[in-house]
This record gives C-alpha cells, sequence and structure tokens, in this order.
C-alpha cells in the first residue's frame, strides 16, 4: 500500500518555518518513522548509553518543547546536547 506524500513547502524565513512545524508535528514524526523503518536506516555513529541526574524543571522543559515538535523528550535532549557541543567545538 503507498504511503502518503508529505508536501513540505519552501520558506522564506526561519520564523515561517518554525511556525509550520510547530503546526505540523505529524507530518514530522511520520517522516522521522519512515526514516527509521527504511532499509537504508543505520546508525552513523556508535552509540553509549549514559545515566545522568537533572534538574526536575529541566526535564519538563524539555518534554513541553520536545512534545510541540513531535518528537521524544530524550531524542530532543540529545540534539540539543549534540547541537551545544559541535557549536563549542567550532569555536574551541
Amino acid at each position: 500500500m503507498p504511503t502518503k506524500q508529505i508536501t513540505v513547502p519552501k520558506f522564506h524565513t526561519e520564523a515561517a518555518e518554525a511556525k509550520w512545524w510547530d503546526s505540523h508535528p505529524d507530518a514530522a514524526a511520520e517522516i522521522m518513522k519512515r526514516a527509521l523503518n527504511s532499509r537504508n536506516a543505520r546508525r552513523a555513529v556508535p552509540l553509549k548509553t549514559v545515566t545522568m541526574r537533572l534538574p526536575v524543571l529541566d526535564i519538563q522543559t524539555a518534554q513541553d518543547l520536545a512534545h510541540r515538535k513531535g518528537l521524544p523528550y530524550q531524542t530532543y535532549i540529545k540534539m540539543l546536547l549534540h547541537d551545544a557541543l559541535e557549536k563549542e567545538r567550532r569555536s574551541a
């Protein structure tokens, strides 16, 4: 059964793009689901499980923001950490 085509429009501003994605969390979730289920999906880097204690308020904030983006909160935290580390690495 063919899957429904997801059409992401072209955006003129970052704000317009953010607004569109915020109002279409189902599209982002479906795109991620399809990517993970594709035959070509594989991890580019090895992963290691870590445990850390975080302030409850930070976790609640991450859960809220991740929900707005249609993402699991742990994935969202991992994305934020990765982006921050890359930024620091580039500026070092």
